[in-house]
């Protein structure tokens, strides 16, 4: 147990933040022997998703549990087990290595594999979901081992029941995925097909990775460099009425299918079209280059990026009528 522990380096956002008391896990009964834990408690993962708007007065349980197993194998897939502390573009990676398919599409997402499915994690047309088998979790009042399937996980877009009426309840201990051994490849979103023309990569789960590893560190800052959480909000989801009534008023607007009767907007063009992008008061701004990404640019506070957050919010609401959504956790 560490008492004042500075949590720059935990997150990627790198504010100069605290926590009264702090804590690393690596194994369950090590999380066990810290049971009951006080109400006011935050698990830490990669820290990828979450801005701290000021010093966390409560104990961060930091999930460092290791390992990656093949429970399961027959002729087409592996079941595949996996330490909540892992970070996930190493597993991605590992995967590829094995030429297990499946994660490819989700390769350099920052963050943790515990975290992976409270998020719901997706890119480019791909999403945790499509590979989640179960997940095991300790039931923090209790420190009994539960299982969760996929149905029980209430996965939506960028949401799951870890976010909604568990959150903070249970601590993801290990994640299964059911990857494949024979690939089917998801080119058609984004401009993977392109970059795969340009390098005049053969296609395989590879080169489908490195191109996406390229589109990501073309658009997304590194988070070593300047800090930021990537995409800071969620792309809305708006009924068809409303996606036709401001395509009528915005002709460009980049508008995505999702069933009969929603569509999903791009909230960075939206935040693009009011000017945003590269906008900086202090060292809280816009990134230069995306949007959607807010960025520390060396000594900015949490409230202060937090306050430009609400700022670019209430402008999309003023001028196109809809309220943006963070993705990213705030810790307030």
């Amino acid at each position: 147990m560490k008492k004042n522990a500075s949590l720059k380096k935990l997150h990627t956002f790198g504010l100069e933040v605290q926590a009264a008391d702090y804590i690393s896990v690596a194994h369950e009964t090590e999380l066990r022997k810290i049971l009951p834990l006080p109400k006011n408690h935050l698990i830490l993962g990669g820290g990828s998703n979450m801005l701290f708007t000021k010093d966390f007065e409560g104990l961060v349980i930091h999930n460092k549990i290791k390992g990656i197993e093949v429970v399961e194998e027959n002729e087409e897939q592996v079941l595949v087990r996996v330490g909540g502390g892992e970070i996930w573009h190493e597993l991605v990676l590992w995967a590829i290595e094995q030429n297990y398919a499946g994660l490819e599409n989700l390769s350099l997402i920052p963050g943790s594999v515990g975290a992976a499915p409270i998020q719901n994690i997706g890119a480019y047309g791909a999403e945790l979901k499509d590979v989640f088998d179960r997940l095991e979790a300790m039931n923090l009042e209790t420190g009994v081992i539960e299982t969760f399937g996929f149905e029980d996980c209430g996965f939506a877009y960028r949401e799951s029941i870890f976010k909604g009426t568990l959150k903070g309840k249970y601590f993801i201990t290990r994640v299964l995925l059911r990857l494949s051994k024979q690939a089917t490849f998801n080119i058609s979103y984004g401009a993977i097909q392109k970059v795969l023309e340009d390098t005049q990569s053969p296609l395989s789960i590879r080169s489908i990775s490195n191109a996406v590893i390229q589109i990501r560190t073309q658009k997304l800052p590194d988070p070593k460099e300047i800090g930021n959480s990537g995409s800071f909000f969620k792309n809305p989801i708006v009924e068809i009425a409303v996606a036709k009534a401001l395509q009528e008023k915005y002709p460009s607007i980049p508008v995505y299918p999702v069933n009969n009767d929603f569509n999903k907007l791009a909230a960075g063009w939206l935040i693009d079209q009011l000017g945003w992008k590269g906008y900086r008061k202090g060292d809280a701004g816009v990134h230069q280059h995306q949007a959607l990404v807010l960025v520390n640019h060396g000594n900015a506070t949490g409230e202060e990026i937090w306050a430009l957050a609400k700022e670019i919010q209430a402008s999309v609401q003023k001028e196109f009528g809809i309220l943006l959504e963070p993705e990213v956790n705030i810790i307030a």
